[in-house]
C-alpha cells in the first residue's frame, strides 16, 4: 500500500538517491491512438520551490515531437534490480529559450542534485546554441518512490498550496 506524502521534501532523499543510482529513466508518451512508445534517456532533475523539476537534453525527433504535440502527459521510470523504483509522471513542453538551453547543459555538465548528468558537447557540438539541441522542461504531478527492502511507496502529488506558492 502506498502512503501519500504532502511535501516532496518527504521523499526528496531516496528520489535523489535512487535517480542518482539508476541514471537511465524510460520516457513513456503516447500517440492519438493511444498507443504507448517507450525509449531509455538520462533526464536530469533539480529541486526548485520545493518541488521537482525536471529537463531533458533531446533529439527533436518527428515521433517524440508529435506524441507531445497530441498528450504532453509522460512518465519517467527509473528501476533497479534492487527493486527500488522512481516513476514520475509529468507535463513535458519544450523549452527553446536560450537561457534555459544554457541552464540545462550547466545542470547536465554538474551533475544536477538528482539524476546523472554527462557532457552534452558529445552530442551538440555547437553547445547551447547548436540547432540539433532541443530541451523539454518536465513539470512533475506526481512523483512515487518504491524502496525495494521493502516495497515502501510513498507518492507526492503536486497540490493546489503547492501551486499557489509558484
Amino acid at each position: 500500500m502506498a502512503t501519500a506524502v504532502t511535501s516532496f521534501a518527504a521523499i526528496q532523499d531516496e528520489f535523489n538517491a535512487y535517480i542518482g543510482d539508476i541514471v537511465y529513466a524510460t520516457m513513456t508518451t503516447v500517440d492519438k491512438k493511444g498507443r504507448p512508445r517507450a525509449r531509455v534517456l538520462i533526464p536530469v532533475w533539480e529541486i526548485v520551490a520545493g518541488r521537482p523539476l525536471g529537463w531533458l537534453a533531446t533529439y527533436k525527433t518527428p515521433v517524440k515531437a508529435a506524441h507531445l504535440a497530441g498528450n504532453p502527459h509522460t512518465t519517467f521510470s527509473y528501476w533497479t534490480p534492487r527493486q527500488n523504483a522512481v516513476s514520475i509522471d509529468t507535463v513535458a513542453r519544450w523549452a527553446d529559450e536560450l537561457e534555459i538551453k544554457q541552464h540545462v547543459w550547466q545542470l547536465y555538465r554538474k551533475t544536477s542534485p538528482a539524476g546523472a548528468g554527462y557532457d552534452l558537447g558529445r552530442f551538440w557540438h555547437g553547445g547551447p546554441t547548436d540547432p540539433q539541441l532541443h530541451v523539454l522542461r518536465l513539470e512533475p504531478w506526481r512523483v512515487q518512490v518504491i524502496r525495494g527492502t521493502d516495497l515502501r511507496s510513498q507518492i507526492w502529488k503536486a497540490g493546489d498550496t503547492e501551486r499557489a506558492a509558484r
